[in-house]
């Protein structure tokens, strides 16, 4: 069910900038990673227990300075959109990775007109950082990325431990 709701957000919209659906096992093999490193994967399911979305916290970027900083992806079946899933799973990640000890949270949002997205990180505490402009083309266009950033438990105030 996850790839396949994600292979829907490749093939159709611009949350995400790959343009060919992975296949379940690179997409099992993404969720080993998460999995591995200890990282949160959340799934939502309806009540009938279908999957309805996933998201999950991925390392920022590979280099150790970053190690406190999480990047949060989202993605929903396109049936439970506008019904606050995206919200809930977001506070999920946020609540997950602050007991981790994560200090930050960036949101890489596809195409500055993705008001949903940006309208639910901003509801959650994120603040617009900046815009990359058309660094994506997808759909014939110019896609700009979106950036926002949220501080997780204590942030920047003081020193980790770990």
């Amino acid at each position: 069910a996850i790839q396949r709701i994600y292979a829907h957000h490749v093939r159709t919209g611009l949350a995400s900038f790959e343009e060919t659906p992975p296949d379940l096992a690179e997409m099992t093999r993404r969720w080993q990673a998460i999995a591995e490193a200890g990282l949160p994967y959340v799934v939502a399911r309806d009540a009938a227990g279908e999957i309805a979305g996933y998201a999950y916290a991925g390392a920022y970027r590979p280099r150790s300075a970053y190690r406190f900083t999480v990047e949060d992806s989202i993605y929903l079946d396109p049936r439970f959109v506008g019904k606050g899933l995206g919200r809930a799973l977001l506070a999920r990640l946020i609540e997950d990775a602050t007991a981790l000890g994560k200090r930050q949270m960036i949101a890489v949002i596809g195409d500055s007109a993705n008001h949903a997205s940006i309208g639910v990180h901003k509801a959650l505490g994120f603040e617009l950082t900046g815009t990359f402009k058309a660094v994506g083309f997808k759909f014939g266009r110019w896609v700009d990325s979106v950036l926002m950033q949220r501080s997780l438990g204590p942030g920047a105030t003081n020193t980790p431990t770990n």
